[in-house]
């Protein structure tokens, strides 16, 4: 969307020039703060790049993370049907809290996504003393087992595509992501490099 798009379609007059900016994660979907804007912060976001909110304690413009360096890097903008509200699509560097959390909505707040969430319940089993669950026994196993539980699910989600069966395909399938998930906490892997992968491959080379 053009900028003179986005600063059109809004309605400052509604609430005195300014509107709320909810902001999402881009990769996950989760959403991470609340934030209100007028024109000048707005413009500000779009030609930084950086989400800049207006602080209406400190009356002035606040890039997110100008002091904790916890930035928010703007991906897409949104504008709901009444013109009043911004949803900010952006990837985080770091906490969004300042009580050093993911999202200022709290520890226990939703994922946005089910890997997401997932990924989330793995990690939590790796570091609980005393679990006796099949996702600790599997990484108490070792990176290679759970790399050839990813081989085997991959075989049976193929037999499962090849044989037409929809319903052990969507169940061989979801295995396969489970091991997956495994396999990444296993090595270390960031769920979050993944979905990053993916989102470049997605918005293809960009031009200068």
């Amino acid at each position: 969307m053009k900028t003179s798009a986005i600063l059109d379609g809004i309605d400052w007059a509604k609430n005195d020039g300014l509107v709320p900016a909810i902001v999402q994660d881009a990769l996950t979907g989760q959403v991470l703060m609340l934030g209100y804007m007028n024109e000048a912060s707005l413009k500000h976001t779009i030609e930084t790049q950086q989400v800049t909110f207006f602080s209406r304690s400190k009356q002035r413009l606040w890039t997110k993370g100008e002091s904790s360096g916890n930035t928010l890097s703007l991906v897409d903008i949104a504008i709901d049907c009444d013109g009043d509200t911004l949803l900010m699509l952006a990837q985080p560097a770091g906490p969004v809290c300042h009580l050093m959390t993911p999202t200022c909505f709290g520890v226990g707040a939703p994922q946005g996504s089910i890997l997401q969430r997932l990924a989330e319940v793995i990690e939590q089993r790796s570091s609980e003393d005393g679990d006796e669950s099949y996702t600790r026994s599997l990484l108490a196993s070792g990176v290679q087992r759970c790399a050839q539980k990813v081989g085997e699910e991959g075989v049976e989600v193929a037999l499962a595509a090849t044989s037409g069966d929809a319903k052990a395909l969507a169940e061989e399938s979801a295995d396969l992501l489970y091991h997956l998930l495994v396999t990444l906490k296993a090595t270390n892997t960031d769920l979050r490099d993944v979905l990053k992968v993916l989102d470049e491959r997605h918005r293809g080379p960009q031009s200068d």
